[in-house]
């Protein structure tokens, strides 16, 4: 099971979640879209990965309160990379468990 919770409010909570292992940066859980209990609002923000494609960012919005660009999703990820399309992860403000 993989949570994702902001000052003791539940974001999202999965068994489905995939982790994703890159070297020199810690694990991070890409959670289903549709298993996010938070609501996310598309943002204007893009990056782009070298390994995973173009990132689309997302604000998180709980209890009032916007969390801007703390979420982001691969939308179209390159082949090698599929499994994370429809997947969002989130950032470091958020506590994530796995377990």
């Amino acid at each position: 099971m993989v949570t994702v919770v902001l000052n003791g409010i539940m974001i999202a909570a999965t068994t489905h979640a995939i982790m994703l292992h890159e070297e020199g940066y810690k694990a991070r859980a890409y959670i289903p879209r549709e298993e996010v209990i938070g609501t996310l609002k598309r943002t204007t923000r893009t990056t782009h990965c070298p390994f995973k494609g173009d990132a689309t960012y997302y604000d998180v919005i709980v209890s009032g309160e916007t969390i801007a660009d703390a979420a982001w999703s691969y939308d179209a990820p390159f082949d090698e990379m599929a499994a994370i399309e429809g997947h969002v992860a989130f950032d470091d403000r958020f506590d994530i468990s796995v377990g």
